[in-house]
């Protein structure tokens, strides 16, 4: 049956992640259920091979936390508790495998001791040398695999810083365009209270020789009378 979160915006490909990563899972558990009934070279060659299978589970769980931040906030609650579910089936497989890679007498068969001062067993050193190099290797792996998932979250934060500084550029570009605008409003503002304070000046003279020729004509009329 399909899952109804498949069909939301934005959850597409963290849908195709989850399927894939069923089948990985699937396949991961077949793959430890076969190692307890096996011994010597088949059943390290079993543990290699779940090796691989947990390195793709944690691959792929690595992918569907990135795509889960794209998945509505709506639906996201039900994909958080189903990845982590996934979290916990793997990290319960983790486990599971490393008992079983530790169980050195089925590893080994027949040959194993724990006795390593025994003069028979020549090969003991070498198995011991062989697992502490796998221990290593395995601890490299989980190294690893933690700095591609921290690698994974600094490209989506950097992936947001870049959608921020795309939207603030929009915004400085939008602030440039509207004060330029405003530029062009304050020069005809400008030619505007120029024109006005040449037509104050020109009706101040002209009010000025208004007054002047009523004085004149006051005094000649005044010096009319008088004369």
């Amino acid at each position: 049956m399909s899952n109804p979160l498949d069909t939301d915006a934005g959850s597409e490909l963290f849908g195709s992640y989850e399927a894939e990563f069923k089948l990985v899972q699937a396949d991961l558990t077949q793959k430890l259920d076969q190692i307890s009934e096996l011994n010597g070279e088949p059943r390290k060659s079993a543990i290699s091979a779940a090796e691989r299978a947990l390195e793709e589970a944690d691959e792929l769980l690595g992918q569907m936390r990135l795509e889960k931040q794209n998945i509505p906030s709506s639906s996201r609650t039900k994909v958080n508790q189903r990845f982590r579910n996934y979290e916990t089936d793997v990290d319960s497989a983790k486990r599971k495998l490393r008992s079983l890679a530790s169980d050195r007498a089925a590893l080994f068969g027949s040959r194993y001791t724990d006795d390593p001062s025994t003069p028979t067993d020549v090969q003991l050193e070498q198995r011991q040398q062989l697992l502490s190099g796998t221990d290593r290797l395995d601890r490299s792996s989980q190294r690893l695999r933690a700095s591609q998932a921290l690698a994974n979250e600094t490209e989506a934060i950097g992936a947001g810083t870049l959608a921020d500084l795309h939207a603030q550029r929009e915004r400085i570009s939008h602030t440039g365009q509207v004060l330029y605008e405003s530029e062009g409003y304050v020069d005809r503002s400008v030619k505007t209270l120029r024109g006005m304070a040449r037509r104050m000046a020109t009706n101040r003279v002209i009010t000025i020789a208004i007054i002047t020729v009523l004085v004149i004509l006051i005094l000649a009329v005044i010096y009319s009378k008088f004369r």
